[in-house]
């Protein structure tokens, strides 16, 4: 079993589950040791950095840093707490279930995962899928055909 070691940083007043629980479901999807940063944000401060890192005028869910991928994954995960709220109350899911896809999004980011082109986006959500169910989520991709192994 892979290794892995967070660090949370929070930068509001977010009601949010353990660093024992966002570890576990994390460990469910990392493929290697992994070293990742967890940073909590507000909006102002997710459009500020989406803005700045990736040109777009607007807060995202989680913006990834992947600085190494081998032999250990680093990274760091920026989670956008108010579009995290926002996006699980229009997808009819829990707050836990939302965090837990974006965490796990994350962290395969970190292990050199993408979704740029449909074939590795394909590969990236199987994985995604297969590490949510584990933990008793719902696939978050039910809308598409995916033929689970």
């Amino acid at each position: 079993m892979a290794n892995l070691s967070i660090d949370v940083m929070i930068n509001g007043d977010f009601e949010l589950p353990s660093e024992e629980t966002m570890q576990k479901w994390i460990e469910s999807a990392i493929e290697r040791d992994t070293e990742l940063t967890i940073l909590f944000v507000d909006a102002e401060e997710g459009l500020q950095l989406n803005s700045q890192y990736r040109h777009k005028d607007y807060a995202t869910n989680v913006l990834t840093f992947d600085y190494q991928h081998e032999p250990v994954a680093v990274a760091d995960l920026v989670i956008c707490v108010p579009v995290l709220i926002r996006e699980a109350q229009e997808q009819e899911k829990s707050f836990e279930e939302h965090l837990a896809h974006l965490l796990i999004h994350g962290a395969l980011h970190a292990h050199g995962y993408d979704h740029m082109e449909d074939e590795e986006a394909e590969e990236m959500e199987m994985k995604e899928i297969k590490a949510l169910m584990a933990l008793g989520f719902d696939n978050p991709y039910a809308d598409r055909e995916y033929v689970l192994d």
